[in-house]
Formats: structure tokens, C-alpha cells, sequence
């Protein structure tokens, strides 16, 4: 009892500490700001004028509540790493109106793919939900913005690992913020379409999302963002679950431009 308590009582800290740095230390998006997200962030460069003005903000309060911090070599987090990783937060959230996973309030950074003592193996990514932590490599981060036609983001795949641990969070407000009934219907669409890959037959999905259910989850939404076309030509049911799931249509919000365009 006393060690739950003392966890408990972190925790409260933590996001305490989190709101109070939004607080004090609220940051404003300049026009150099703007000139990185339009040439170097896609969803936000192509995106519905009317829809602009939410980003910003909702961009300005996510960088303004994370802590960025550098390892492996990086001794100084730029603004560009905070912007373009606080976009693909933001991205991920659009949807909701004040989610911003609070649990996971510290994002670090390393130059490249860096060895872990844990696993004994690289890594270019993971989420460490005990230290409220998102991990990425910049190197793979960045490649996962140049080219949308692959599939393949690495800053979307750790944000949706952490989206769905931060639904099953009990300890704060953001509990249980995807819907039930919409989750049952992704799971059937889920389990339809893993039995198809393990059986050989066609998926628009890359196979490591056969590794687990999780793994899933994070290949399907980079899939959802960075080629909503193919996904909505490939699967219309599955797709239409997803906008309901993330509560946003990346085809309204951000439309493709004819080079983006990709089967």
C-alpha cells in the first residue's frame, strides 16, 4: 500500500510539474516556425488552410508541455527537433480536443540508432511507459518524413505505441479516450487482417505488423497518415474505423497533392 501510494504520488508530481511548465513556459510558434513545418512537414504544409490555425495552437501547447532532451552526442535539443517531433504529436492527436499524453512527458533524442543495454540490440525507436519516456533516433525520424511513399514513419510508430498505453492509463484524465465501440470494430478489422497476411494473401500493411497486436496498431496508423488513398482504396471499412478511432480524416485535413499521390 505505501509503494503504490509513493508511485501514485510521483506520478501526480510529474504531471503537475508538466502543467506548470505549460504555465511558465508557454511557447509561441514564429514565422521561422511556420517556414520549417511548411518545408519540412507535409501534413501541416498540405493541409486545409481552416485547419491551420487549430494546429498552431494545439502544436504550441504540445512543445510547450514535453521536455526534449538530448542523448548519445546531441547536447543541444534545436528548434527544428522540437517542431517537427511536437508536429508528428500533434499529428497523431489532432483528432481530440485536449489530449496530449501527459504521461509521456519527456522525449529523448539520439543522434542515430543506439544500443540498448536492456535488450542487448539497436534501437531507432521505443516507448518506455515506467519513465514516461518516447525514444527516438533523429536520423530515422528524419527519414520517415522524406518520404511518405514507403509507409514507413518511425515518429508515428513510437506516438501510437504511446497513444494506446496512454488510453489505459487509470491514474489520469486522458483514461480510456478511445471509444469502446470503436475499438471492438478495429479489433475485428485487426484480427481479419493479420489472419490474412499469416496466410499469405494480399495486405496493403507491411509484415511487421504480424510481429503482435501492438506492433499492429503502430504500422496501420503510419500507414493512416502517410498513404490514406491506398489505405482507403485497399481496405474502405477498415480505413473509415480508423477515422472514427483518431476522429480525423487525414484525406480532409491534409488532402494529398498529385506528387504524394501513391498506390
Amino acid at each position: 500500500m505505501g509503494l503504490y501510494f509513493l508511485k501514485e504520488l510521483f506520478y501526480s508530481i510529474a504531471d503537475a510539474f508538466s502543467a506548470l511548465r505549460f504555465s511558465f513556459f508557454a511557447k509561441k510558434l514564429s514565422m521561422a516556425d511556420r517556414r520549417i513545418l511548411q518545408n519540412h512537414f507535409p501534413y501541416y504544409a498540405r493541409m486545409n488552410p481552416k485547419f491551420k490555425p487549430e494546429f498552431e495552437r494545439k502544436l504550441e501547447r504540445m512543445i510547450s508541455s514535453k521536455e526534449f532532451i538530448g542523448r548519445g552526442g546531441i547536447d543541444e535539443v534545436t528548434q527544428e527537433m522540437e517542431l517537427l517531433i511536437g508536429a508528428t504529436l500533434t499529428m497523431v492527436l489532432f483528432g481530440w480536443k485536449g489530449i496530449q499524453l501527459p504521461h509521456f512527458n519527456r522525449i529523448l533524442i539520439y543522434p542515430n540508432a543506439y544500443y540498448s543495454t536492456v535488450t542487448k540490440t539497436y534501437h531507432r525507436g521505443e516507448v518506455n511507459p515506467k519513465f514516461g519516456l518516447i525514444v527516438v533516433s533523429w536520423r530515422c525520424f528524419l527519414e520517415g518524413l522524406v518520404d511518405e511513399s514507403d509507409g514507413v514513419n518511425l515518429g508515428i510508430h513510437e506516438i501510437a505505441h504511446a497513444l494506446k498505453l496512454e488510453n489505459l492509463i487509470s491514474r489520469n484524465d486522458e483514461y480510456g479516450f478511445l471509444d469502446p465501440n470503436t475499438k471492438r470494430q478495429y479489433r475485428a478489422h485487426m484480427q481479419e487482417e493479420m489472419k490474412q497476411m499469416k496466410a499469405g494473401k494480399f495486405s496493403p500493411f507491411r509484415s511487421n505488423a504480424m510481429i503482435d497486436e501492438d506492433e499492429f496498431f503502430a504500422v496501420v496508423l503510419e500507414y493512416f497518415f502517410e498513404k490514406p488513398q491506398s489505405f482507403q482504396k485497399h481496405r474502405p471499412d477498415f480505413y473509415q474505423t480508423l477515422v472514427h478511432l483518431l476522429r480525423q480524416n487525414p484525406l480532409v485535413v491534409s488532402p494529398p497533392t498529385e506528387t504524394s499521390l501513391s498506390t
